[in-house]
Formats: structure tokens, sequence, C-alpha cells
């Protein structure tokens, strides 16, 4: 499934790529309201991917949309300008299959022309959390667009929080995910190519991050962490000038 918004251009190359891919797919594509003609063009190039259109921009949650039509056990999440590497979405059913407490698989994103390895998949790679027989390093949250789910379980969690748009989405489903007592796990193996697209808004994302931590803090954790995370928010907000001013489009 991929995500895209005013962004036409880089979706229509990465539907040539996920489009290319010899694992057996069924490609579906959420356009969250885009204004610059994405999804008639996507209709023209590619007629055989299935286009839905949200009826605004609904952000992370554009992808409950897409999940609500899928008739898959597993779904493969990515965004615009992210596409699987050939052969990694067959090798995801396979350990899905072969391990049924895992609920969520997130691959191993490089970065451009050089693959340079993402932080964050450093990160995961390095995961101290134990194994307990787990087919990769266990985690406590994963990427949305570079994600491999049982569709049964993102349903059974909801999905992602609407109202949370973009920045940090992940995490509520996360622990949502992690409370019916599956797994999350780094699977290395699992390759997802990331050309990041020009078309971003920093300041914007760096305030959604640090409100969306606040609000998801206040909703799931002890009172004694969300303290520290409001804080850390505010700050953030207000070295944005946006402490007033933050919006979700």
């Amino acid at each position: 499934m991929v995500l895209t918004y005013n962004r036409a251009d880089q979706v229509l190359d990465t539907l040539g790529e996920l489009t290319g891919l010899p694992d057996r797919i069924h490609t579906v594509v959420v356009d969250n309201a885009s204004r610059d003609g994405a999804a008639e063009r996507i209709a023209k190039a590619y007629p055989h991917v299935e286009v839905l259109r949200a009826p605004r921009n609904l952000g992370a949650a554009g992808r409950n949309l897409g999940v609500e039509h899928v008739m898959t056990e597993y779904v493969a999440f990515c965004d615009d300008d992210t596409w699987w590497r050939p052969g990694s979405l067959t090798r995801a059913v396979e350990i899905l299959d072969a391990a049924p407490r895992v609920a969520v698989l997130n691959a191993r994103v490089v970065v451009d022309e050089h693959n340079a390895l993402d932080e964050t998949c450093e990160r995961m790679r390095a995961s101290p959390l134990p194994r307990d027989g787990l087919p990769g390093p266990a985690l406590i949250g994963f990427m949305a667009s570079a994600c491999v789910f049982r569709t049964e379980v993102f349903r059974r969690v909801g999905g992602y929080e609407p109202r949370l748009f973009i920045g940090g989405e992940e995490t509520m489903v996360s622990l949502d995910v992690l409370m019916l007592g599956h797994a999350i796990v780094y699977a290395d193996e699992l390759v997802l190519y990331h050309y990041p697209s020009p078309l971003r808004d920093s300041r914007q994302r760096r305030t959604l991050l640090a409100r969306n931590a606040a609000w998801i803090a206040w909703m799931r954790l002890p009172w004694a962490e969300t303290v520290g995370t409001v804080l850390q928010a505010v700050r953030v907000l207000r070295t944005e000038r946006m402490l007033f001013r933050v919006s979700s489009d």
C-alpha cells in the first residue's frame, strides 16, 4: 500500500518500481486528497493499480482507509518516495507465516543512491531487547512507511489516530500492538529503498512530532513520564514559534 499527497511525479516513479516486482502483490494507492492530479495520472498510467481517494488529507490515517479495502492476510506499507526490493515481500510472508506472535516486521531502509543505512534502522538492528525465539531483534516501535503488518492486528488496534495527523504516529499503534501480546521485529533481510522527497516542511514536522509525543504520552503513559514529554514539546513549539499555531494540514 502506498500513501501519497501532492507528489504525482514521485508516486508514478514509485509505482514503476512496485509494479515491476516479481512478488505476487496487489498494489493499492491511497491519495490523501492531492491537488496535483495524482489520482488521475495514476489511473491513466497504471490502470491495474487500485486508487482510493480520501475525502481530505488524513495524514497517516489515510492508511486506515487502505486497510479497510484489502483482502489479504498481510499488508506492506510504503510512501510515495519508498519502494521494496524484489523478493522482500515474498520473504516477509514466509517470516510471518512461521512466527505467528509477530504482528509487524520493520524493513532495513537504505537511503538514496548511496544505499546508506537509515540511522533509525541502525538502532533497531542493535536492539538490546531479548529475542525470545523471534526471527529478529525485538522492537518497541516501527517505521510506518517501511513495515509489513498482519492485517487483522492493524484493524484490531484501530490503525492510526486521525487527530495525530502525521509525525510519530507509529508510537500509539506500537504500544497497542504490544499490549495485545504481539511482537514487533526488525527484519534486516527485508529491504526498502528511500529517496527522500524534497517536498517536505521540516519545521511543521518537528512541531507535529513534539506535539504528538506529548499527546501520546498523555493518553498512554504513566503521569511521571508524561510530564517530561509535555515540557519537551512546549520547548520545541516555543523554539519554532509554533506554540499556538500547530496545524494538521
